[in-house]
């Protein structure tokens, strides 16, 4: 005879039970990735990176190599002409003269640029400097220094009058600076972020709207190499091309140190509203993200560029600089 069937009982090793709301969510493979502005991306890893020191030797030995065979081609060519036709060699003789000024010319100007750079980060630590210290002395110095920095300078000078007839009642470096900062910097630190705001319009526009492999890339970091060159001017520091690029590298990798090459959601939000992000089209997605990333870069070239820390005045917000930038691009009405 068999067994009876009974109930039959199995004991679960885990004793708090499973429910659906555990379970994880489903994939939507669909949905694309979210924009990640891969265009300012790749032109602040193109600028930012370092070439190798073998790097560097090669193009050194390449352009001399060159500048060699070309400046000995140029004489014997000369010379020969002079031999044959004298009246003709003496006129090309004088071309090469007047492009080897026209070099000089070149040359001097970039070594000027580079002063003036190095004039303006000079100023930069000595007001730091000063303020850490609380020299008063280095402290009239840098304000020496910054006025004769912006004394032609149209839209300083009011404030230059005003610093002029209040300095003298200040008699700490804190004080002082901070003063010289609010009176002749705030006409300058509007100018450079109505710049910045442009840029990174420009740079929205592009990306969204042209499809081009590499299109957004060179709209990039051609935008982000003007903004700051004017940046640069405002604030005193006119650069030459050798002179943008250094700029350019330098701010850069300022941005790859503070780790503020990455935008999100967070960074939209108050213009497109939660999760829309996500919603939109990549090409305008990526647009949006790019023209965010300018932004940022704008504002660590005006760290960079600016000749007094930021301290009096408040540094300027990212995200009010991309609500003004984009706002026009779409409607602000959240989803």
């Amino acid at each position: 005879m068999t067994d009876p069937k009974g109930p039959v009982l199995i004991e679960l090793d885990d004793e708090t039970p499973h429910s659906p709301s555990e379970a994880p969510p489903v994939p939507d493979i669909g949905q694309p990735a979210a924009p990640s502005g891969q265009a300012m991306a790749s032109a602040v890893a193109l600028a930012a990176r370092k070439p190798s020191a073998l790097a560097r030797w090669f193009w050194r030995l390449l352009l001399a190599l060159i500048g060699t065979v070309v400046s000995i081609a140029a004489w014997n060519f000369a010379t020969g002409l002079i031999t044959a036709n004298p009246l003709l060699g003496w006129a090309v003789t004088a071309l090469i003269a007047a492009f080897v000024l026209v070099l000089l010319l070149i040359a001097i100007k970039e070594l000027a640029a580079f002063s003036r750079l190095s004039r303006i980060d000079t100023l930069h630590h000595a007001a730091a400097s000063a303020r850490a210290n609380e020299d008063l002395g280095a402290a009239r110095r840098v304000t020496t220094d910054l006025k004769k920095l912006f004394q032609r300078r149209e839209e300083t000078r009011w404030g230059m009058e005003r610093l002029v007839d209040r300095e003298a009642e200040v008699f700490d470096a804190a004080g002082l600076l901070d003063l010289a900062e609010r009176e002749l910097l705030s006409p300058l630190d509007e100018a450079a972020a109505t710049e910045v705001e442009a840029a990174a319009r420009q740079v929205a526009t592009v990306t969204a709207l042209v499809p081009l492999a590499l299109a957004d890339v060179v709209a990039a970091l051609t935008a982000n190499l003007r903004m700051i060159r004017r940046i640069a001017e405002i604030y005193g520091g006119r650069s030459g091309t050798l002179g943008s690029w250094r700029l350019t590298k330098a701010v850069m990798s300022h941005l790859v140190a503070t780790g503020a090459v990455a935008v999100g959601d967070d960074m939209l939000e108050p213009i497109l509203g939660g999760g829309l992000l996500g919603k939109l089209s990549r090409r305008f997605g990526e647009g949006l993200v790019n023209g965010a990333l300018t932004a940022r870069v704008g504002v660590a070239a005006m760290e960079v560029c600016r000749p007094l820390p930021f301290h009096a005045a408040e540094k300027p917000a990212v995200r009010s600089m991309v609500r003004r930038a984009l706002s026009g691009l779409f409607s602000s009405d959240k989803d």
